[in-house]
């Protein structure tokens, strides 16, 4: 018999944070590109970001279509993933500096920031199989991050989860709402996850 869920979160009733859940207005569009094996994770933040934001867009693919991504990049873009080496075009932004934008001056301003989901092997296939998405420019975070996602682990040293990261990404862009209200609801299924691994001995 298939467990019992909510309809919303899809988490099962004792880890429900539906509750916590908020519901933030932005400028800027975010668009999650949403690897498929993210889709069922248990912790999905993706997720969670997009029941938040009323500006927002949900895709569930590794790879695009032609017409997918010329459609989607139709607006000016930047994407939410940290560069290797400096870019000519690249932004930074970090808790420091809320405002370090390096983006050329003869460029478009930013209305649409695209977020990958997925792990970081699965991140940079997305990329790999998506050359247009590897051409925008790219926002960076940076100053001492640490995340709170203490129930699921990352390889990469000071990796945020995907909504902690757009959380932060979206508080430094627009500057005029408080987009840390996001991590209300991230906050609360961390705080129920944990007391669910929490037992009595026998």
């Amino acid at each position: 018999m298939p467990r019992e869920t909510c309809n919303t979160c899809l988490r099962p009733p004792n880890v429900c944070y539906c509750s916590a859940l908020v519901s933030l207005t932005s400028t800027i569009k975010v668009v999650i590109i949403q690897h498929p094996q993210e889709e069922k994770h248990p912790f999905n933040t993706g997720r969670m970001a997009h029941l938040c934001l009323s500006n927002s867009e949900m895709m569930i693919a590794e790879s695009l279509s032609t017409h997918q991504l010329n459609t989607l990049l139709c607006t000016p873009s930047a994407l939410l993933y940290p560069s290797l080496e400096w870019l000519p075009d690249s932004g930074e932004l970090n808790s420091n500096n809320h405002q370090s934008n390096k983006t050329s001056s003869k460029q478009a301003p930013v209305k649409q920031l695209i977020v990958l989901d997925a792990t970081w092997k699965k991140s940079k296939k997305i990329l790999h199989l998506n050359p247009q998405l590897q051409r925008l420019p790219r926002i960076n975070l940076g100053g001492g991050l640490k995340s709170n996602y203490e129930i699921r682990k990352t390889s990469v040293a000071d990796g945020l989860s995907t909504i902690e990261s757009i959380a932060m990404a979206m508080q430094l862009l627009e500057g005029n709402n408080n987009f840390l209200k996001l991590l209300a609801p991230f906050e609360k299924m961390v705080e129920l996850q944990q007391k669910s691994f929490t037992f009595e001995p026998a």
